[in-house]
């Protein structure tokens, strides 16, 4: 790699980076502030929020890597050709396509971080993130556990504790289970453990009442008990376990047993396929994106106004894939035996690169003149350099051509009278002197 290839690698890996940091953060606060109120509200701590950010990352780069790569080359290209450090790359003979072989190597670059985040961190996250969410969303003690306020877990069900005791003990309970219309049933008690058995939440209470309320005659109808045991699982109902999804699993399960997660996940084989394929393609539109960018704006000529055109241009086609790549997904995802198109977008866009710098490569030459009507094909192009033209050619006298040299200029006035005089009259003139000189006056 030589010190021209260094140094513009350098530039575009520089901004990749800077550009990468921005746009995660602006789309991870963005995404942050929900996930916030939400574990915030249902009682879980501040660690909790940072481990859920910290899974969900992988999967945000993945989709800011490609975007990020695609304007880091837009942006140094052109500031390089603003600064004309271009032109004096070209002026030495680098041509386009030379030119292209460290923006190739950054989109390699881009291209692998890619495929190491879409085969293995994000499915390894995204796995543990379901896990999570499942655990959280099962963990009554931090969505109940709240003292002094009634809360409502679920429809129809409202819980109140009044004091929560260091070691997790409840005091002066109260629920009222108002899911069934034909039996309202309210639950009080002294104090209660929040227990597990066999995965399933239990409410355990002691010293306590229990009272039904029959619409019909409006029978009220009250027991006490010792200890009483009360199934919590109807207050999941409206949290639930987060279902499995293709993207949760690694791409070699996906791959070797493809029938099996679609039975699991409940999804169409086809769309299992795209998936798989889908993380392939990503990979490839983080090289094709800074190349066709780069050689959409290498295509254009120099200009005082700046490559403003070229830019938008590679903006369109950009997007232009990506319209392209969510057709091709929609259009994979009908059969299993149209995978293939899952890659068309991404490899077109490389090839336009490749034809944009091949045609920079080699500009249009100028069409040759024919020659002019009545004139011989010399050396010169049609010109003899006025060697049919004489002196005495009225045209050459009033364009001011000089003989001989091929200079054409503005005739300037003549400043004697010999220069009115016609071709005999002149030549009288100038031979006179000459025979005066010659043997004196006559």
């Amino acid at each position: 790699m030589t010190r021209i290839d260094r140094y513009l690698l350098s530039q575009f890996l520089w901004l990749f980076g800077f550009f990468s940091l921005v746009l995660v953060l602006v789309y991870w606060i963005n995404r942050a502030v929900g996930l916030f109120d939400m574990l915030i509200a249902n009682g879980q701590s501040a660690g909790v929020f940072l481990e859920f950010s910290l899974l969900a990352l992988p999967n945000v780069i993945r989709l800011v890597l490609p975007v990020s790569a695609f304007a880091a080359a837009v942006y140094v290209t052109n500031r390089l050709a603003a600064e004309s450090e271009l032109v004096a790359m070209q002026a030495q003979g680098a041509s386009p396509a030379r030119l292209a072989r460290p923006v190739a190597t950054f989109g390699l670059i881009a291209m692998l971080l890619v495929l190491a985040l879409t085969n293995l961190l994000v499915p390894a996250s995204l796995s543990q993130l379901a896990v999570r969410t499942s655990e959280v969303a099962q963990n009554l003690t931090a969505r109940l556990l709240k003292d002094g306020e009634f809360l409502h877990p679920a429809e129809g069900l409202t819980f109140y504790i009044r004091e929560i005791t260091p070691e997790g003990e409840m005091r002066d309970i109260f629920l009222s289970d108002r899911r069934d219309p034909q039996n309202r049933v309210d639950y009080t008690a002294a104090s209660a453990l929040l227990l597990r058995s066999d995965g399933a939440p239990t409410l355990v209470m002691r010293d306590g009442l229990i009272q039904s309320l029959a619409p019909e005659g409006q029978r009220l109808a009250t027991t006490a008990f010792q200890s009483f045991t009360y199934d919590m699982t109807g207050l999941m109902q409206a949290g639930g376990d987060r279902d499995v999804e293709p993207e949760d699993l690694s791409t070699w399960e996906l791959l070797s047993r493809t029938e099996a997660v679609a039975r699991r996940t409940d999804t169409p084989v086809p769309e299992v396929l795209s998936e798989v394929h889908s993380r392939f393609t990503q990979a490839i539109k983080a090289l094709s994106a800074p190349l066709l960018g780069f050689a959409i704006l290498m295509s254009a000529g120099f200009s005082r106004f700046g490559m403003w055109r070229q830019i938008l241009a590679a903006i369109g086609a950009v997007v232009a894939m990506e319209a392209l790549d969510a057709a091709a997904a929609d259009m994979a995802e009908r059969g299993p035996d149209l995978w293939g198109l899952r890659y068309i977008p991404a490899l077109v866009a490389l090839a336009l690169a490749c034809g944009l710098l091949w045609r920079a490569g080699r500009p249009g030459r100028a069409p040759k003149q024919p020659p002019a009507s009545g004139q011989d094909d010399g050396p010169n192009g049609g010109r003899d350099d006025g060697a049919d033209d004489g002196p005495d050619d009225p045209s050459n006298a009033r364009a001011g051509h000089v003989p001989g040299t091929g200079v054409t200029g503005a005739a300037e006035p003549a400043r004697d009278g010999a220069s009115h005089r016609g071709p005999a009259r002149a030549d009288a003139a100038a031979a006179r002197p000459r025979d005066q000189a010659a043997g004196g006056p006559a």
